[in-house]
């Protein structure tokens, strides 16, 4: 049998036990399709109560099989392997271990089932909730429904505080009221009770009450004052242990900056040990660490009141250096002083030199390739807890469909060396957040590309600069020194002989030399469960201004400078990239995206540097286009064809416009529609580009393209799929650049030139 029949047959076989989910269901006994909960009230509007429903059904038990595209796989692979058969046959359990034991009516327990709805709708305000259930019956399937009754909701009339004011404890909490979460006029809700517990102890813990627990606080409920209301009174439980409603403060800090756990007693302080700075005792025998980097990262200090945040802190601080496996820490009353923790750090150190491996495969439309890359890591390399790291790659591509040109394939290979510090070396005292560790970086790069029968670049680049973090939503990222230098080597008798016809040509292979600082900026908050939400990314490029400005450079005029025997790049570039992300329902998401990227090139420069100038299309693009290739403007491509080079299509400034629908299948499996639109122009007129340039028309010449797609959702790893086709040409005739009449999905010509595959990891934006 051919390997193609044998799919054929193993997915057909699937499919028709997948379709007969009940074929092992025993006599007298019903497949479990699902339970349905069904919502009477009028008052509740209509979607409310299908989240309501959908609410309930979440906590039914057992959970009934799981479906995709409406078939039950993993019954039917349960099916496959025997079902109830006990043999050892090696084929059949491993199918029975991926697949899934039908779950059966008589698994149901409907009693239990009422109760849990019951609670579920006290715990959400409807004291007088009801909830009775039938079961429907089909052939061998069977459904359960549940008929909810939540009756009228119980809304808060009023909240006190009934703490002793006289204390300390009293009032901390009584502080802490105009914060509540317990407001009169809203529903009953337990998790919101919770919730208020919760929020005042972590007030109170931030003022030294160390011992103090969410459970010494109780609420309590009177739901008998009538017209479906209730009152709630916040006390401290009277068993509450004395120490917890005393604040506490910092004793001696311990900290072991090498422990290991076969070391022995935790606590064992050397004689020899001296308190560092008057604070910290810090046991490192070996002199691993400086001792002052360390203290800079310990905000638990003593006679300091025990502060929450000052712990939390801490930790992250220790942990985020990237120099620790382990960090633990504990608090013991301090003999010495009442009211008063003693504070032990464990610090367990990484391997101090590390190597990763990581091999890579790419495919994006027609082209395929490879890339390794080996990194090198030496943590804590002066004792500061710095990273420094060196990597090497290597990669190969090549083009395996469509027209092929000349440069369609490369090899690439180079090394970069950085090394990072987890604070700001500056001559200037300048503290952002303490919450985050801000970094100083240092890069210094070199990458060989080889164009096989076209040319050979040698690029060099050097990155100094800071990365903090303003808070959890805001990051700066500010290089004070960006210096890109790219020489051309061994350009082809060939790709020399097309370049003259072809200036972009000449343009990719120019020698490129810019160096200036540049900052970037994002906000985001999409790990907030909101139903809009936000990415916004915009950045500040310079190179060569104050330079070209004394030197006078003025390209136009012939009066072009040079820097080390290069002609150097005098632009500003400025760009913003936009996301808004829709929650529609807990399973889809509209996302959009709007990328915005404009630049002035004056003095030295006519234009970007090929290495910074724009482009569009790909698989994080335009997916319905190649990348780089598209405009600028409504420029027609060049050179597009066998036995020609093919010149990337670039420009000084871009808009592209995207949008895609994200909705679950089932499990992992997702899919998605897209509309993608952009485009690319030209800051200067060009003769060689006509239509490239940037003008009022610019509305007209977006490219257009759109299609389907598939994403895997391995929760570490989304593995992506995309099928796009143009809808709008940019370069085609002004009044024939729609081009849906066109679109003929059978024709096999049609279809190699312009149906889109994309193959990618992650999510486009």
């Amino acid at each position: 049998m051919k390997i193609k029949q044998f799919l054929a047959f193993s997915i057909g076989l699937l499919l028709i036990s997948s379709c007969n989910p009940t074929k092992y269901v025993a006599e007298g006994d019903k497949f479990y399709k699902e339970g349905d909960v069904v919502i009477h009230n009028d008052t509740i509007a209509k979607e409310r109560k299908e989240g309501f429903e959908s609410y309930l059904e979440e906590a039914l038990l057992p959970k009934p099989n799981s479906k995709i595209l409406g078939v039950y796989f993993k019954v039917g692979l349960w099916n496959m392997g025997g079902g109830p058969d006990t043999s050892n046959n090696f084929i059949r359990r491993w199918l029975k271990k991926q697949g899934q034991e039908p779950v059966l009516l008589s698994d149901v327990n409907r009693e239990y089932n009422e109760n849990l709805l019951r609670n579920k709708m006290e715990n959400l305000g409807f004291f007088t909730a009801r909830v009775t259930s039938d079961t429907l019956i089909d052939g061998k399937m069977a459904t359960v429904r549940y008929d909810a009754f939540p009756g009228k909701i119980y809304r808060i009339n009023e909240v006190k505080f009934e703490v002793d004011s006289n204390t300390r404890l009293g009032n901390s909490i009584m502080a802490t009221k105009n914060e509540s979460l317990l407001r009169p006029g809203n529903n009953y809700n337990l998790d919101v009770i919770l919730n208020e517990r919760d929020r005042i102890d972590n007030k109170l813990k931030d003022q030294g009450y160390y011992y103090f627990s969410p459970d010494n606080l109780l609420v309590e409920v009177d739901s008998t004052i009538g017209d479906n209301k209730v009152n709630m009174y916040m006390t401290v439980k009277p068993e509450t242990p004395k120490q917890a409603k005393e604040p506490q403060h910092i004793g001696n800090v311990y900290v072991f900056a090498d422990y290991k756990e076969t070391s022995g007693s935790r606590r064992r302080i050397p004689r020899s040990v001296k308190k560092y700075d008057d604070k910290f005792y810090i046991i490192d025998p070996e002199n691993k660490y400086r001792k002052k980097v360390l203290a800079n990262h310990l905000f638990l200090e003593p006679e300091q009141m025990y502060n929450r945040w000052n712990h939390n802190m801490t930790i992250n601080h220790l942990v985020n250096l990237n120099t620790f496996k382990f960090v633990k820490n504990e608090f013991v009353d301090s003999p010495d002083s009442t009211n008063h923790l003693d504070v032990y750090y464990y610090l367990t150190p990484m391997e101090k030199k590390s190597i990763r491996l990581e091999l890579v495969g790419k495919t994006a439309a027609v082209y395929n390739g490879t890339e390794v890359n080996a990194n090198w890591t030496l943590k804590n390399a002066f004792k500061g807890f710095e990273t420094l790291t060196v990597s090497l790659f290597g990669g190969y591509e090549t083009q395996t469909g469509g027209n092929v040109n000349l440069n369609s394939s490369y090899i690439r290979y180079g090394t970069e060396v950085s090394i990072t510090w987890p604070r700001l070396l500056s001559p200037y005292k300048w503290a952002p957040s303490k919450q985050y560790i801000p970094k100083t970086f240092l890069k210094a790069g070199y990458e060989f590309l080889n164009r096989r029968t076209a040319y050979t670049l040698n690029s060099m680049t050097l990155n100094y600069g800071y990365a903090w973090k303003e808070n959890q939503q805001k990051d700066h990222n500010l290089t004070l020194a960006e210096i890109i230098y790219v020489q051309p080597r061994g350009i082809s008798d060939e790709y020399r002989a097309q370049m003259d016809t072809v200036p972009t040509l000449r343009h990719i292979v120019d020698p490129q030399f810019s160096f200036g600082p540049n900052y970037v900026y994002t906000f985001t908050n999409t790990m907030e469960n909101k139903k809009h939400t936000f990415y916004a990314k915009a950045g500040l490029n310079t190179s060569g201004n104050i330079l070209g400005l004394i030197q006078g450079a003025n390209y136009n005029e012939g009066n072009v400078k040079e820097l080390f025997g290069t002609p150097y790049s005098q632009f500003i570039k400025a760009e913003a990239d936009l996301r808004h992300y829709l929650k529609i329902t807990p399973t889809s998401t509209l996302a959009s995206r709007i990328m915005i990227g404009t630049s002035y090139s004056y003095g030295n420069s006519r234009s970007l540097p090929y290495l910074k100038q724009y482009y569009t299309g790909g698989p994080n693009g335009l997916r319905a286009f190649r990348a780089r290739a598209v405009g600028p403007g409504s420029s027609l491509p060049e050179n597009l064809g066998e036995e020609n080079f093919f010149a990337d299509q670039t420009g000084d400034y871009k808009l592209e416009l995207n949008t895609e629908y994200r909705a679950k299948i089932a499990g992992m499996l997702h899919w998605a529609a897209f509309i993608d639109a952009g485009n690319v122009w030209l800051q200067n007129k060009d003769e060689n580009k006509p239509g490239g340039q940037f003008s009022k028309e610019f509305l007209s010449e977006l490219a257009v393209g759109g299609g389907l797609g598939l994403r895997l959702d391995l929760d570490f790893l989304i593995i992506r799929t995309d099928f796009a086709i143009p809808f709008r040409v940019p370069y085609r005739p002004k009044d024939d650049r729609w081009v849906f009449k066109y679109i003929d999905i059978r024709n096999r010509d049609w279809r190699r030139e312009n149906l889109v595959f994309n193959l990618a990891i992650g999510y486009p934006f």
